[in-house]
């Protein structure tokens, strides 16, 4: 009989033809089998929605309270800084993509049906980016972030027409305005 060695440097053991045809055989009767596992579903641990946050410190413990409330604890959360602002690609356009991929394995696995972005009060990534002075106006502040909440929601409805979409304001305070 004719025997087979491995040339690994890990491994220097031999084995026969008959071997490797009998580990062979194993696995083509277990194909059929192995072949229909298919990855974990939605099914198995559904979550109510995707929250997307800005990375800012100061809000999580309010964000915490306010999701476990709301959501039981069931939801999957992305951080980005600007939370709405992400989506336009603020500070650069891999927020953006992030986002949608992110947005695109919460529906697959986890069969989400809404979408929750909690933006925030004297948030650093809007002032950087539209106005430094915005927290001494917070009326235009709140506007400010009343706009790039709607523009978020249009965009995650028109690639996700089953989605609910919800847009909060969390203020310095520890109140919380839904949006939209």
């Amino acid at each position: 009989m004719k025997t087979l060695a491995c040339t690994c440097s890990d491994c220097r053991s031999s084995f026969s033809r008959r071997s490797l045809l009998k580990i062979l055989g194993a696995g083509l009767l277990l194909y059929p089998i192995l072949g229909k596992i298919k990855p974990a579903q939605a099914v198995e641990h559904p979550a109510k929605a995707l929250v997307l946050s800005c990375i800012d410190f100061r809000f999580i413990s309010l964000e915490q309270e306010f999701l476990s409330e709301k959501m039981r604890g069931k939801y999957d959360w992305v951080a980005l800084a600007g939370a709405s602002l992400a989506l336009t690609g603020f500070p650069h356009a891999a927020e953006a993509e992030v986002f949608w991929d992110q947005l695109e394995l919460s529906t697959q696995l986890h069969g989400i049906q809404k979408v929750i972005i909690l933006d925030h009060q004297d948030c650093g990534a809007y002032t950087t980016y539209l106005n430094a002075d915005l927290s001494q106006d917070p009326g235009r502040e709140y506007d400010l972030h009343r706009e790039y909440l709607q523009q978020a929601k249009n965009d995650i409805q028109n690639r996700y027409l089953q989605l609910i979409t919800e847009g909060y304001f969390l203020e310095l305070a520890g109140n919380i305005r839904r949006v939209v």
